[in-house]
């Protein structure tokens, strides 16, 4: 492959999937400048410990970051331990609550242990924010403020429509997007990237180095947010349509088999290691009719269990999974838990951690989805007596309880 072959893959895989950039020329100069001179540029990427356990929407930038690794970027892995402390709305209508030290310190090392699954730990610095701006001083903060002012901070779409609507803003919120920005200051990167949600605070880094007369102006990508199991909204634990990386290896497999054809197409492209040539090649098939889309979706489900957990547990779990939906059989390891004799079917769901609250489970029960031994229950008034019981919700929940006196 010729050299300007090589560029043009390079760059057509950092662009993949992207929604907007920002001065992709000077990207494109930085990769071509990596090819023909072997020189490195910096990537930031920065994430608030706001809690510790990341799910796949996070991946979608931590598997740029990887493929920016590929190709001549090191990386500066962010950890806002101290803006986090002040806390961003982030187009929410209401000031976040903000951390303590303590809780930033409990979610910052879990960070630092999850990345590692994505990343190559030889080809990145973990930083934290704190190590400047803690020495940014009053004086420092009276002079970053002066490079923006009050009307175009309210050119900020959340800010925006709070003002308009009389809600409060407080000045921390203003200086939380200076802040990040100074980040990008101190860290002299060449590239920044983050989620569409947020690009106000992106451009004010951009903003910032030219201001401070760093030398530098970043390029920045935005990666859109990742729409969750439902197909609708974004991935959110909130919302119960996430698959979280920590989560068990059947459980993790049976989620992504969930998600409808046409969506597991977006999830290679901002989730698989597969080249977009591959992933061409597979639509292709698919197209064809010489592969089926439930294996291709089966192959992906393989794909980001082994990512996370390893290739063994991967196989089994698919294994599992076949067991139980295509023979209908019950999963070969399943929770136990002991129940009094009398309990109410809706609060024993609740009490072994297979329903959010006991109106959730009533309503699944209308719609058919609890099933006790396999039986589907109809009556949602329904006291379970002495005796053992498999308890299931849904395709992917189950348990295993014991009924005593």
């Amino acid at each position: 492959m010729e050299l300007q072959e090589k560029i043009d893959e390079a760059l057509g895989e950092i662009l993949r999937g992207c929604e907007e950039v920002v001065d992709k020329k000077k990207l494109e100069a930085l990769v071509q400048n990596y090819f023909e001179n072997n020189e490195t540029y910096t990537v930031k990427a920065g994430f608030d410990p706001t809690a510790p356990d990341l799910h796949l929407g996070h991946t979608v930038l931590l598997q740029k970051l990887a493929t920016f690794q590929k190709f001549g970027g090191v990386i500066k892995f962010l950890i806002g331990d101290f803006t986090a402390m002040i806390g961003d709305p982030t187009g929410k209508s209401e000031t976040r609550k903000a951390l303590t030290r303590e809780e930033v310190l409990v979610n910052s090392k879990s960070y630092e242990e999850q990345v590692f699954k994505i990343l190559d730990s030889q080809k990145m610095d973990i930083v934290f924010n704190s190590a400047w701006l803690d020495k940014l001083g009053a004086d420092g903060l009276i002079v970053l403020t002066r490079f923006f002012n009050v009307a175009r901070m309210l050119e900020r779409d959340d800010f925006e429509k709070r003002y308009k609507s009389g809600q409060s803003i407080s000045i921390s919120e203003f200086i939380y997007p200076l802040l990040q920005g100074y980040d990008s200051v101190a860290l002299k990167n060449d590239i920044e990237i983050g989620g569409t949600d947020q690009k106000f605070n992106l451009l004010m880094g951009r903003h910032l180095q030219r201001s401070y007369n760093t030398n530098k102006e970043q390029a920045v990508i935005m990666m859109p947010l990742l729409v969750g199991l439902d197909g609708v909204n974004k991935m959110s634990k909130s919302l119960g349509n996430y698959i979280g990386i920590n989560e068990e290896p059947n459980t993790i497999y049976a989620k992504v088999l969930s998600i409808s054809d046409e969506l597991s197409w977006r999830y290679y492209e901002l989730l698989s290691e597969k080249t977009l040539k591959e992933i061409a090649m597979l639509k292709v098939d698919v197209t064809k009719g010489t592969l089926h889309p439930k294996v291709a979706k089966e192959n992906l489900a393989l794909e980001i269990v082994t990512r996370f957990h390893n290739e063994e547990l991967a196989k089994l779990a698919k294994s599992e999974f076949d067991n139980v939906f295509k023979a209908n059989q019950l999963p070969t390891d399943m929770p136990e838990f002991t129940l009094c004799s009398g309990i109410w079917i809706a609060q024993a769901l609740v009490d072994i951690g297979l329903e959010p609250s006991t109106s959730q489970a009533r309503r699944d029960i209308k719609q058919g989805a609890i099933k006790i031994d396999q039986v589907k229950l109809s009556d949602e008034k329904y006291l379970l007596k002495s005796g053992e019981y498999v308890l299931q919700v849904g395709k992917r929940k189950f348990a295993k309880v014991k009924v005593e006196s």
